[in-house]
């Protein structure tokens, strides 16, 4: 009996050791971006980049305070991360903008980096739960 109990826990774990090889190569990515801190918001937006690159369609979704990162009015402080979103978008990304969110920080659609999408559940729900998609915030 403990033999057999030994041999499917070893089962188990090599299974489990091989699934996250089985990823799809294109699995879509959905990132959603709730921090304005500089530093974060950066390594997320360089995760993406990396995996869009690898052939993962990329979703960037702005929600929270990420909203202020897409904003023209904050470009001085954001500069570097606008610079992200804008080649991620010019590689084939969506970046996505919540819209209550954007309000919530006194903002509008006219205040955001051209080529940005306010969002609806649709849009965001589309990506989201698109098969096989891994989403990861920041």
């Amino acid at each position: 009996m403990k033999l057999i109990q030994r041999l499917l826990l070893a089962c188990a774990l090599l299974m489990g050791a091989t699934l996250p090889a089985l990823a799809g190569e294109t699995d879509p990515l959905f990132i959603n971006l709730t921090t304005d801190e500089p530093a974060r918001a950066g390594m997320g937006l360089t995760f993406g980049l990396h995996q869009h690159e690898n052939g993962h369609p990329l979703t960037v979704f702005l929600s929270d305070k990420g909203v202020l990162l897409g904003a023209r009015t904050h470009a001085r402080q954001y500069a570097a991360q606008q610079e992200m979103l804008v080649a991620l978008m010019k590689k084939g990304a969506v970046v996505l903008v919540c819209r209550s969110c954007l309000q919530y920080q006194g903002m509008a659609e006219a205040d955001l980096l051209p080529g940005l999408q306010l969002s609806n559940s649709q849009l965001s729900g589309g990506a989201l739960f698109r098969g096989n998609t891994r989403a990861l915030s920041w």
